[in-house]
């Protein structure tokens, strides 16, 4: 018998950090059975034989204890960070006034570090980049808070505008899910190209904000439940959406009167498209996300074919997905294939360089249920595209001589960063924060800071001669 009943999943393994002591830990060195073990939530039965598989789960427990435990000064660093730097900010473009975090002017680092938000004058809507050009920067601002999307213009909270004349966005709002594991929850933004008789309505999940512990404890974690006629899927992620104790996915949520109301993302996303989809019947949708955002990209729709959402899925224009984490098996990844790319591809997984991110979970995970879908668009350093199902080098071990390679080519980046504006114009001119602080660590700390969204945004827009390919 299963110890936490989930009858949505008929197979899971979801490990418990919050359970995991000194007797849990050395248990899963010396013994098979993990199924007996209180930081392993699975069948009782269930034994992993294989050593390197317990040392990695083991392992895994103990990083994100380490993270969890940091949870908390971590998020106050963060917060005094992004303080500093707005007020910084602000008195390096004459603002003498102490950041307001609700203010539409305060920027998340994200936004600091590049603070474009508006498409290249060169990308046209009949242009093959449109549709991932838009994406990006639809991902980039759902790091921000909704007073700075509303800023340019504001509107009523169900149809969130973006004009193309000044090429600025304005948020319809954002949702949040139950927690997993108290880990963290779904926040996504809904926006339309025009307030009235819209061509474009986008879906934007947030990504993983740089002092977040408990989403890294997400993205790094290999907890996975095999849900029936879906495959194994991501945990961490399937909760975030809304997935719900021992009932799962119900295609409605009925709420018990005089209790209040729960906010699930997946249903609350889902009932603003199908209003917004009536509102726009020439409208074409696009789902997006950076990082653990782009995982809840493609779980999302995933979810929408599950429950037979056909009216919207025939709307379905594109996912597009940036450094994106894989999130499920192959019964996951063929059936994503069957409802998102018959009879044409609509799901694109982009990644650039060596970005770490899309290689958790990894195979040194305690289980390798994980695997890459979707049509991979992998750019190098150069902005060179190639078409790939695995990342390039993501199955060799990582040694002095990557170690070498990495510092190269962070170097050739900064002294790109530098001149890349002289040469390509205003646009692509890096700030202060950007080459002074993240392009110089990562010459001293190879890989670490290769998940930026404003290389995808380069990528996207610089990648051979802009050409995106739409079909295999």
């Amino acid at each position: 018998m299963s110890k936490l009943d989930y009858c949505f999943s008929n197979d899971y393994m979801v490990l418990r950090p919050d359970r995991a002591g000194p007797v849990e830990l050395l248990h899963l060195l010396f013994s098979t059975k993990v199924g007996r073990n209180r930081a392993v939530d699975c069948f009782t039965s269930t034994e992993v034989r294989s050593f390197p598989r317990r040392l990695a789960i083991f392992l895994n427990l103990l990083l994100q204890i380490l993270l969890l435990a940091l949870a908390g000064p971590l998020a106050a660093l963060g917060a005094a960070v992004e303080l500093l730097l707005n007020l910084v900010d602000n008195v390096l473009h004459g603002r003498m006034e102490y950041p307001d975090m609700s203010s539409p002017t305060y920027r998340s680092v994200t936004g600091l570090i590049d603070r474009r938000v508006d498409l290249d004058r060169s990308i046209k809507p009949a242009d093959s980049r449109y549709d991932a050009a838009l994406c990006v920067m639809a991902s980039k601002l759902a790091y921000e808070n909704e007073a700075f999307s509303f800023k340019k213009k504001r509107t009523r909270p169900s149809s969130g505008t973006w004009s193309r004349a000044t090429g600025r966005w304005s948020s319809c709002g954002s949702t949040t899910a139950g927690t997993f594991q108290n880990a963290y929850t779904a926040q996504a933004f809904v926006f339309c190209d025009k307030p009235v008789d819209a061509d474009v309505i986008v879906v934007a999940f947030r990504g993983t904000r740089p002092f977040d512990a408990a989403r890294w404890c997400a993205d790094l974690d290999p907890s996975w439940y095999k849900i029936p006629r879906l495959g194994r899927a991501h945990a961490a992620y399937t909760h975030a959406l809304g997935a719900q104790r021992n009932i799962g996915w119900p295609k409605w949520v009925e709420h018990i009167k005089g209790k209040p109301q729960k906010v699930y993302a997946y249903y609350t996303i889902r009932d603003a498209l199908k209003e917004l989809l009536e509102a726009n019947r020439k409208a074409r949708l696009l789902v997006t996300g950076h990082g653990s955002g782009g995982a809840l990209a493609v779980l999302f729709p995933a979810i929408l074919a599950y429950h037979k959402e056909k009216p919207v899925l025939d709307r379905l224009a594109g996912v597009y997905t940036f450094g994106q984490p894989r999130v499920g098996d192959a019964m996951l990844a063929m059936f994503v294939e069957r409802n998102l790319d018959r009879p044409r591809k609509r799901h694109f997984r982009i990644t650039y360089g060596d970005d770490s991110l899309p290689r958790l979970p990894n195979e040194s995970s305690a289980v390798h249920y994980f695997l890459h879908f979707g049509l991979g668009l992998h750019f190098d350093k150069s902005y060179r595209l190639k078409v790939v199902r695995e990342i390039p080098g993501e199955e060799t071990p990582w040694s002095l001589r990557d170690s070498m390679t990495s510092r190269v080519n962070s170097a050739w980046e900064l002294g790109r960063g530098v001149y890349l504006g002289y040469r390509r114009g205003a646009y692509f001119r890096e700030g202060w924060l950007l080459l002074l602080l993240l392009r110089a660590l990562a010459v001293a700390l190879p890989g670490l800071p290769f998940h930026r969204v404003q290389d995808y945004v380069n990528a996207v827009v610089l990648g051979l001669g802009g050409y995106i390919p739409k079909e295999n």
